[in-house]
C-alpha cells in the first residue's frame, strides 16, 4: 500500500513486483547445485538491493549526530557564532525539508550548523545557571532512550488520533512561541521568557508548557520511529536513510532546547 509520505512517492520499492517475476523466472532454469549456491549466500545488505535498512539508517544518524557533537564543541568556546549558526541551520533546515533528492552533504551541513547554534545556546545558560549544560544533555537522553524502548517494545505506537491532536498542538504551540518572541523583542515585556515566565498559582507558566512540550517532542519521535519502521518495510530507497536522521535530529535539537530553556525557567524561579 502506498504511503501519503512524499518520500515514499515514486519509489522502486513499490513497483518491486516485476522484479520479483524476472528473479522467479531464473531461478527456475537454474540447476539444483546452483540453487543450493545461491541461498548459501549470505543475505544481501542496504549496499547490494539499495533498500533502506535499519542498521545504515543508525550509521547514518550517528554520523550525522558526530557533527553535530563537533559542530557544538565549536560554538561553545566560540559563542559569538550561535546567531550566524542559527540562521544557517535554519536556511539548511528549509533546504533539506523542500529538497525532493535528500543530499548527505546538506544533511550534514544542517547538522553542523545546529550543533555550533546548541553548543553557543548552552553556553549562554551554562554561564548563568553552572551545571544546565550536563542536565539538559542527561534529560535529552532519558526522554529519547525511555521513547526509542517503549516503541521498540511496542507499548506506545503512533495513532492518527494522537497525531491530530499533536498536530493541533503544534500549532498552537508555535502560535504561541511566535507572540512570545514579538513581545520580548518590541519590549512589551521585561521578562526574561516573556510569558513563560508569568505565573499560576506560583508556577512559571514556562514550567507547564515545558512539560507539555516535552510530551509532544516525544510523541514526534515515536512518529519519526515510525515513519523509518515504515520505510523499511516498504523497501525505501537508501537514500532515505539520511531523510530519516535528518528528521531524528530535527526532533531531538528541539527537544533539547525546549529542555535546557525548561531547566533554566525552573532553575530562576527559585
Amino acid at each position: 500500500m502506498a504511503s501519503s509520505n512524499p518520500a515514499f512517492k515514486n519509489s522502486p520499492a513499490f513497483s518491486s513486483g516485476a522484479a520479483k517475476g524476472v528473479q522467479l523466472s531464473q531461478t527456475q532454469n537454474l540447476s539444483a547445485t546452483e540453487l543450493d549456491e545461491l541461498y548459501g549466500r549470505p543475505s544481501a545488505g542496504s549496499t547490494e538491493t539499495d533498500r533502506m535498512s535499519y542498521e545504515d539508517t543508525i550509521v547514518k544518524t550517528v554520523v550525522a549526530f558526530g557533527f553535530l557533537l563537533v559542530g557544538a564543541a565549536v560554538g561553545w568556546f566560540v559563542p559569538a557564532l550561535m546567531i550566524p549558526a542559527a540562521i544557517a541551520g535554519f536556511v539548511l533546515a528549509l533546504v533539506n525539508i523542500f529538497k525532493k533528492k535528500t543530499s548527505p552533504a546538506l544533511v550534514l551541513s544542517y547538522a553542523a550548523a545546529q550543533g555550533v547554534f546548541l553548543g553557543g545556546l548552552t553556553m549562554f545558560f551554562e554561564s548563568r545557571y553552572p551545571g544546565i549544560a550536563v542536565q539538559a544533555v542527561l534529560a535529552t537522553f532519558v526522554v529519547v532512550g525511555v521513547t526509542l524502548g517503549l516503541f521498540a517494545s511496542g507499548k506506545i505506537r503512533a495513532s492518527k488520533r494522537a497525531t491530530k491532536i499533536f498536530l493541533i498542538a503544534m500549532v498552537g504551540y508555535a502560535a504561541f512561541s511566535l507572540i512570545n518572541f514579538g513581545m520580548i523583542i518590541f519590549g512589551a515585556t521585561d521578562q526574561p521568557f516573556g510569558l513563560r515566565s508569568e505565573e499560576i498559582f506560583g508556577i512559571p507558566l514556562g514550567a507547564i508548557l515545558g512539560v507539555l512540550v516535552i510530551l509532544m517532542g516525544a510523541y514526534a519521535l515515536v512518529l519519526d520511529f515510525d515513519g523509518i519502521q515504515q520505510g523499511v518495510r516498504n523497501g525505501a530507497p537508501r537514500s532515505f536513510a539520511w531523510r530519516a536522521a535528518f528528521g531524528i535530529m530535527l526532533t531531538v535539537v528541539w527537544l533539547y532546547v525546549e529542555i535546557l530553556r525548561l531547566i533554566a525557567i525552573l532553575r530562576g524561579s527559585n
